[in-house]
């Protein structure tokens, strides 16, 4: 019946549902009628005759027969099956569930495969839900992990049923139809077909095999969620990146997708600290966390600053946000650059600098050249610079601030990736001795870049202006931090050699990646101070169709810049810097697309 996706199965069953405009059905019985079927049969139940006043008695001249599951909303999948069970028992079968979209190789996968029983799987992700299998080395599968059973601790042992299976007729007449009827007589009808196949495969028959998918692209549809990210997974071309995009995050529930568009440390991820923040989940997730005063001490305490010149945030986000909206008067911006500070603003209150060269590099001597010219009561600079990667030294930035305070303007300095820059402990600008010395400068960090864990949403905004501190604190929610991020600045003053060893090992891994990046021919890489690097893209390729070349054949999401302020039109793309691994996977990629032309 569907009711997890809500107005989409009010009055419609679940094969009705459309994704991008067409019915899971439609797209079903198009990809069955590419194979040699003698028969499609489907059961039905609720809203069962509107399929049937859909779909006809036949498509593209296969016959279509229909079983109707009268009680459907007192039983399960199991009683749907059996009354099914004289067609099975008839013809070799393939069975599949109607809330699937998966790709059309699927099929080519399981019936061009040589044994006569199989079961298409895919390896655990954090994602799944509901029937799991585990499997030995010749691909048998010894055992059916109903919901229930779920043990987080063998979780890397587990496949999860995709729900596609080949069924012969022998096994259903000798095995499976017989071990169905005598289930459901003992256990009753309200169960799952697998459990039947769970007895089974006890019996160490190894009958049914395992095919573990690779690469090919499936989703199950249970709730408004799943659907939304079906519509991205299988969207057209034209719309594929826009869905993508508009997400913002949330890329572990793609399969086996690499995100090489968000910005995070890839290193610190995997220190210690989150062994510890897993030890302490139970707590946190069952906990309040402190107000503004105890997480301001332990931000103070974190980075070193005067409680009276710090705020911690939701994430830089929420900072970004109450800053822009209490500054008066107009914001300088140079461009490209991060839009989250120009979009919380009036167009019209915006002066925008455009550096006139190819790398978009820019020094703050120029800055000061142009805003005397072109005066902004505020002027924001990010540094290193998103996506330019463009970096100005601490004493230019200095100078800047002293430009800035003789003229009563306000400068904002985010400096999120400035932990990736080469001596990067020198660079900050997070002490109390500079922020009195420049009090109208204001210092924002966003702390889920540099330190890998943006999970947790965390930023500060610091600055020797005690007055503007004291009204974003006014400001942001009384329980604006979540316990996970309060931990993490509670216990990271253990972990801060671990971090100073990942930020060395972050540079030595962008220095090599660089150089693998400047041997592939259609690429002009901007050299980047940051985690990630602007990268213009030459021919036979255009910024947009390699980023979808490299999703599509890939899996492997970047950033297109060619609509971004600053860059219209013009084919940048950027690319995050990741562990070796990763790197090494879409340097291969990127090699493939080389040789291929």
């Amino acid at each position: 019946m569907g009711r997890r996706l809500g107005e989409f199965t009010k009055q419609n069953t679940k094969c009705m549902v459309q994704v991008n405009g067409t019915r899971l059905i439609d797209r079903l019985l198009g990809q069955l009628s590419k194979l040699s079927l003698s028969r499609i049969v489907i059961v039905i139940g609720y809203e069962g005759e509107k399929v049937v006043a859909h779909v006809g008695s036949e498509y593209q001249g296969i016959k279509i027969e229909y079983i109707k599951n009268p009680i459907y909303d007192r039983t399960n999948n199991i009683y749907s099956l059996a009354l099914a069970k004289k067609q099975m028992q008839e013809d070799d079968t393939l069975l599949i569930e109607s809330d699937l979209i998966f790709d059309d190789k699927m099929f080519e996968l399981i019936v061009g495969n040589p044994y006569p029983n199989l079961a298409l799987v895919a390896k655990y992700e954090s994602w799944m839900d509901g029937t799991m299998v585990c499997i030995d080395s010749d691909n048998n599968i010894i055992n059916f992990v109903p919901k229930d059973a779920f043990d987080y601790s063998q979780k890397d042992k587990y496949y999860k049923t995709i729900n596609i299976y080949k069924l012969s007729k022998e096994f259903s007449k000798t095995k499976y139809i017989p071990f169905l009827e005598a289930y459901t007589k003992a256990v009753g009808n309200n169960e799952y077909y697998e459990n039947v196949l769970r007895i089974i495969t006890f019996l160490n028959s190894n009958e049914l095999k395992a095919l573990p998918i690779t690469n090919e692209k499936w989703y199950e549809i249970d709730d408004k969620q799943d659907l939304d990210i079906a519509e991205a997974l299988f969207a057209e071309e034209k719309d594929i990146l826009r869905k993508y995009y508009g997400r913002f995050g949330g890329y572990w529930r793609f399969p086996k997708m690499l995100d090489f568009c968000y910005l995070v440390n890839p290193y610190f991820g995997s220190s210690k600290i989150i062994d510890e923040m897993q030890a302490n989940f139970g707590t946190l997730i069952t906990e309040y966390p402190s107000g503004m005063k105890v997480n301001t001490l332990l931000a103070s305490k974190c980075w070193g600053i005067n409680e009276e010149y710090i705020v911690p945030g939701n994430g830089a986000a929420e900072l970004i946000k109450a800053l822009m909206e209490l500054l008066p008067g107009t914001v300088g911006i140079t461009r490209p650059t991060f839009e989250e500070y120009p979009n919380r603003r009036e167009k019209g209150s915006l002066v925008t600098f455009i550096p006139q060269n190819d790398e978009f590099q820019y020094t703050a001597q120029e800055l000061m050249e142009f805003f005397d010219k072109n005066h902004a009561d505020n002027i924001l600079l990010i540094n290193p610079d998103n996506p330019s990667g463009n970096f100005i030294p601490k004493d230019e930035i200095l100078n800047l601030a002293s430009w800035c305070e003789n003229r009563g303007i306000r400068l904002i300095v985010d400096e999120s990736f400035v932990d990736f820059s080469e001596e990067w402990e020198q660079n900050t600008l997070l002490h109390d001795h500079i922020l009195e010395n420049y009090p109208r400068m204001m210092v924002m960090k966003s702390i889920s870049k540099s330190y890998g864990v943006p999970g947790i949403r965390l930023g500060i905004l610091c600055s020797a202006d005690k007055e503007i501190i004291s009204k974003i604190k006014q400001n942001v929610s009384i329980w604006n931090i979540n316990s996970f991020a309060e931990f993490f600045m509670q216990i990271f003053n253990k972990y801060e050699k671990e971090y100073k060893r990942a930020c060395e090992r972050f540079i030595e891994e962008r220095n090599r990646f660089y150089k693998l990046l400047c041997e592939i021919p259609f690429l002009r890489v901007i050299p980047s101070q940051a985690n990630y690097f602007l990268v213009e893209v030459k021919t036979p390729y255009t910024a947009n169709g390699l980023v979808l070349k490299m999703l599509k054949n890939y899996n492997i999401l970047m950033r297109d810049c060619s609509g971004k302020a600053g860059l219209q039109d013009k084919p940048y793309m950027r690319i995050a810097v990741r562990d070796q691994k990763d790197n090494d996977r879409l340097i291969n990629a990127l090699k493939e697309l080389e040789s291929a032309q």
